[in-house]
């Protein structure tokens, strides 16, 4: 495991991280935790998360993870919505300079449940940032040192700040301490059995059918444990001396298959990270590569492309001679981005899987097999074993050969998702309603001469921000929250880091006078809403917006807008087509 900071370096083996998760099971079964209840988790990337995630599983019960850097809002409508009977937090944690008090952030969310008559019984808390005081020197993780030296992002060396340690609040009767919990707890716990077909977790995903309330994937047992063990084995090529490290954070689906499940089915070697790309300089993920001699390497390509800008040298200064393969995940990958991972990580001699799967179908759907597939930059090649893809237009006829259409798969897979949390008719209006008979994805995909699939973006109302997914809907929604904003369109545009980035376009109340202050109230009120990741770049004041007849905003005519694009193909049934013009006059100033 690695720290925030680079000396923060600690290893578990196999045999100490099962005693720790029976000492934890144990300790949940004790707060009277049984097969089929739910826990919600709400932590950085530290091995307890692990071991918490374990030790739901271990009981039958549900772990809800919920990433750590969504707001307080977005942790309790989730624990609501599951009905958890627990919480699990971190006093605190460095993002790399930026200190994140988690814990009144948890309290925040216990107190909007409680508001809502949901109170939560128990809140159990891991010393993160106070481990020093616990006199485990060897854990995981202190505050960062004071005043060392360290080269910013451009390079230049800069004195450090002098981090300081929170005040945590306590709520007594609630609160309890996970190390005081786990002191008392047995060395061993006795599995509960359960079926191939019982759920293992919940995780929420900005749901794509125009409510702006996150949706609850359910994934079961068996299907998703063997749809995880075989992608990862088969995806990676891995072998038993591998050191395999992706870069996703546990919040998502892609550290629960390829950081969690994955690799400890498989018994592989991996690395835990809790820092970020650029702290403390931009070389670090390839210092860690060269450190644990990383064989398989998985990020994002909003990393690469962050990364890229700062040039070659902060990768070439480090080793990456033990790198056999490097994987994408979470966006398709520009052939920009994909030639500079190739060439310069790489070295050119490590075949890259780029792979397109979603949280609801648990691992790989369509993927290139390292060494076994010819590669083409920003094509995800081919369908994993046993799935079966094909291309539908409008009418959701089949189309053969070259093709360009709706992404869909024509029979199950043992990883698919089973069901939305409670809400089986959303599971089934979601994914099977447009094309009865098929799996809808939502994404766009076009099939060259090869047969060659490439994902050409969501075809829904969704954006995919840093290759995380948000529902323009949530957004709108939390705009129109503020008392100022009449109306709200939210709508993509193309970023040179994050692939794609918001841009608002807000129609104000009467009496309300746009402003640069306002469009940080704004801001303000999605981060705390939502979470930052779903802050807008861009928000342009609307008089009114395009609508058709029936009401219906066009979106098709904002994104057009928003790119200053002016061939705006059929606008025959805006109502009022001096909205457009107005609209193009006052756009915002965009970077592509």
């Amino acid at each position: 495991r690695e720290g925030n900071e680079p000396e923060e370096t600690t290893q578990i083996t196999y045999r100490e991280l099962l005693v720790q998760v029976c000492r934890f099971s144990n300790v949940l079964r004790k707060q009277g935790i049984c097969k089929g209840d739910r826990v919600a988790i709400y932590m950085p990337m530290i091995p307890e998360l692990v071991v918490a995630m374990l030790a739901c599983a271990r009981l039958g019960a549900l772990h809800s993870i919920v990433f750590a850097g969504f707001s307080s809002e977005s942790l309790c409508e989730r624990i609501l919505d599951a009905n958890c009977s627990l919480l699990i937090t971190t006093d605190a944690f460095y993002r790399g300079e930026k200190l994140v008090n988690l814990k009144e952030l948890a309290d925040e969310a216990l107190e909007k449940c409680q508001e809502k008559a949901f109170p939560v019984k128990c809140c159990i808390v891991v010393k993160h940032l106070g481990r020093a005081e616990l006199g485990t020197g060897d854990s995981p993780s202190q505050s960062p040192p004071i005043k060392r030296p360290c080269p910013d992002v451009q390079g230049k060396p800069k004195e450090k700040l002098k981090h300081i340690r929170p005040q945590i609040s306590w709520n007594e009767g609630v609160d309890l301490w996970w190390h005081e919990l786990m002191q008392k707890a047995g060395d061993e716990c006795e599995p509960e059995w359960c079926d191939a077909e019982d759920p293992l977790f919940i995780l929420y995903t900005s749901g794509s059918t125009g409510k702006p309330k996150a949706s609850g994937v359910v994934h079961t047992v068996g299907g998703y444990m063997l749809y995880v063990a075989t992608t990862f084995k088969y995806v990676f090529d891995f072998h038993a001396e591998d050191v395999f490290w992706c870069t996703a954070d546990i919040g998502w689906i892609t550290g629960h298959s390829y950081v969690t499940y994955g690799p400890l089915a498989n018994g592989a070697t991996s690395v835990l990270f809790e820092g970020i790309p650029t702290y403390p300089d931009v070389s670090r993920l390839w210092n860690i590569v060269e450190k644990y001699k990383v064989t398989k390497f998985y990020t994002a390509p909003t990393a690469i492309r962050l990364l890229m800008k700062f040039g070659d040298e902060p990768v070439t200064k480090h080793s990456r001679a033990s790198l056999q393969v490097l994987g994408t995940v979470g966006e398709p990958i520009n052939p920009e981005a994909w030639l500079w991972y190739h060439q310069v990580v790489g070295a050119q001699r490590c075949p890259i899987v780029d792979t397109f799967w979603q949280t609801e179908t648990g691992g790989h759907m369509l993927t290139p097999l390292p060494g076994a597939i010819p590669m083409k930059p920003g094509s995800a090649t081919f369908p994993f074993f046993g799935v079966a893809p094909a291309i539908l237009n409008e009418s959701g006829e089949e189309l053969e050969g070259e093709a360009e259409g709706y992404l869909v798969f024509k029979q199950p897979w043992p990883g698919i998702m089973r069901t939305v949390y409670g809400n089986h008719e959303r599971f089934e209006t979601t994914y099977f309603k447009k094309f009865p008979g098929y799996y809808v994805t939502g994404d766009g995909c076009r099939r060259d001469e090869d047969g060659y699939y490439w994902i050409t973006g969501r075809i829904d109302d969704m954006l995919n921000v840093s290759g995380h997914l948000l529902s323009t809907a949530e957004v709108e929604s939390a705009l129109v929250e503020h008392k100022a904003v009449a109306e709200a369109a939210v709508v993509g545009h193309p970023h040179p880091v994050k692939g794609e980035c918001l841009y608002c376009f807000v129609t104000l109340c009467d009496g309300h006078i746009f402003s640069p202050a306002l469009t940080e109230e704004l801001k303000k009120q999605i981060r705390e809403k939502i979470g930052p990741i779903a802050t807008p770049d861009y928000i342009q004041n609307a008089p009114g917006l395009p609508k058709t007849r029936s009401g219906k905003i066009m979106r098709r005519v904002l994104r057009k807008i928003a790119q200053n694009d002016h061939d705006l193909g059929d606008t025959s049934t805006v109502v009022d087509p001096s909205i457009i013009t107005q609209l193009f006059s006052h756009r915002c100033m965009t970077i592509q």
